[in-house]
């Protein structure tokens, strides 16, 4: 029983994570920019959730809506904050060094913590309606919120939606040959300042998304982004930076991790993330599914 559980609340863990990780690994693919202010991003879709589905309590709308609110939160969060910070600010920096980017979106997301205190204050919010619109599903003689499970669904949309917008559109083929060679794209005609544009704003949206669908699960407060950020990174370290595969595989890998912590041993629950990245990265320096890319002379 114990197994049972570790590996239900493991995947139910994961399938938020994989939605967050998986727009951070899709902006470093393209745009080749490792992005701490996803974290922010992911923090702002929470808060913007919390203030919508409170605005559609007050109009007094059926419980129901509030699943609009969460899905409308991520959609104004991207369409807002992905143009402002690719058009005017990260398109400054292309081609700069690597390291200037990770400053670039270590600032912003300095600035975007701010920002969310002066617009939402430092009391925690709580989004309690859409919680309990799946009711209870029993597996044997344990009890699980549907809600929980009802984001393993959300994450495999998500995961299948982008694989197959990548793999099986003509769309998708434009952005892999951006992420293959970005220059010789752009000689062929392709508009590579409007694929990193596009990117940015699906990566903006699925954290975002990601944030809005886990408010109801926690207290939306200061800080939210940080423990986010970090734990996003570990995924897309041992999956493999720029894999939509190695990131689902690296979800559940630190799902089940923190879970076998938090049942065996709480008080190694953040250390026992930082384990399993550490033994994946022992064998696979590159993670579970990165490429091998020749070097250039």
């Amino acid at each position: 029983m114990l197994a049972l559980t570790i590996l239900v609340d493991g995947i139910t863990y994961a399938s938020w994570l994989f939605v967050v990780a998986l727009g951070l690994t899709l902006v470093f693919g393209v745009l080749k920019i490792l992005n701490i202010a996803h974290g922010s991003f992911y923090a702002v879709g929470a808060y913007a959730a919390a203030s919508l589905v409170s605005w559609f309590g007050s109009m007094g709308l059926a419980p129901e809506w509030s699943l609009l609110a969460l899905l409308m939160a991520g959609v104004a969060t991207a369409a807002i904050l992905a143009p402002l910070t690719e058009r005017g600010l990260l398109r400054v920096f292309y081609g700069r060094d690597e390291v200037l980017l990770v400053l670039v979106t270590y600032a912003l997301f300095l600035i975007l913590e701010d920002m969310t205190k002066l617009i939402w204050g430092a009391n925690p919010f709580y989004v309690t309606e859409p919680y309990g619109l799946f009711g209870n599903l029993s597996f044997g003689s344990l009890s699980y919120v549907g809600y929980d499970l009802m984001l393993i669904v959300l994450a495999a949309i998500c995961g299948g939606a982008v694989w197959w917008g990548l793999n099986r559109t003509r769309s998708g083929k434009v952005v892999l040959a951006v992420i293959h060679n970005p220059e010789i794209a752009s000689s062929m005609g392709v508009n590579v300042s409007r694929v990193y544009t596009v990117a940015f704003l699906i990566g903006v949206f699925l954290a975002a998304l990601g944030g809005a669908f886990t408010a109801p699960m926690i207290s939306v407060q200061p800080g939210l982004s940080v423990g986010v950020i970090i734990v996003s990174f570990a995924v897309v370290i041992i999956g493999g930076l720029g894999s939509i595969e190695g990131a689902a595989i690296g979800a559940l890998i630190v799902g089940l991790a923190r879970a076998l912590a938090v049942h065996t041993w709480p008080a190694a629950e953040l250390f026992s993330i930082y384990v399993a990245m550490a033994i994946v990265l022992v064998f696979r320096p590159e993670g579970l599914f990165q490429r091998v890319q020749a070097r250039k002379i």
